[in-house]
């Protein structure tokens, strides 16, 4: 599992394409665009679902396509290690969602057949 210290750590990423900018910070357990509240793994995953920087920024508002470059020159430039925060980050969100489930299955329940309904009346 990845370990952060505490603090804002700003993050750099120096390519023949980009220079020497920060693009990332890594903050409260997680790496963000910096100076943004806009997660990496949210640029990441829009990248890696084969979206361009142009619809990624049309995803986060708070973005400029500037910025949307910078992240994924620093995931490509750090991708082992980013891919293993990911592959981390999802292992907790599984953890987590299964904890919540098995706290209320009732309320789940309802969700799952909720969801199944609205599916139905699209069909």
């Amino acid at each position: 599992m990845l370990r952060f210290t505490g603090g804002n750590q700003k993050l750099k990423c120096n390519t023949a394409y980009t220079g020497c900018m920060e693009y990332v910070e890594q903050r409260n357990g997680g790496y963000y665009v910096a100076g943004t509240r806009v997660s990496l793994d949210s640029v990441v995953y829009g990248f890696l679902r084969g979206e361009s920087p142009e619809g990624i920024a049309d995803s986060f508002q708070a973005l400029t396509v500037e910025q949307i470059n910078g992240a994924i020159a620093f995931y490509l430039a750090n991708r082992p290690m980013i891919d293993e925060y990911l592959r981390q980050q999802r292992i907790e969100y599984e953890r987590l969602y299964e904890e919540a489930r098995a706290k209320d299955p009732a309320f789940y329940a309802k969700l799952d057949a909720a969801r199944e309904a609205a599916l139905a009346r699209r069909s």
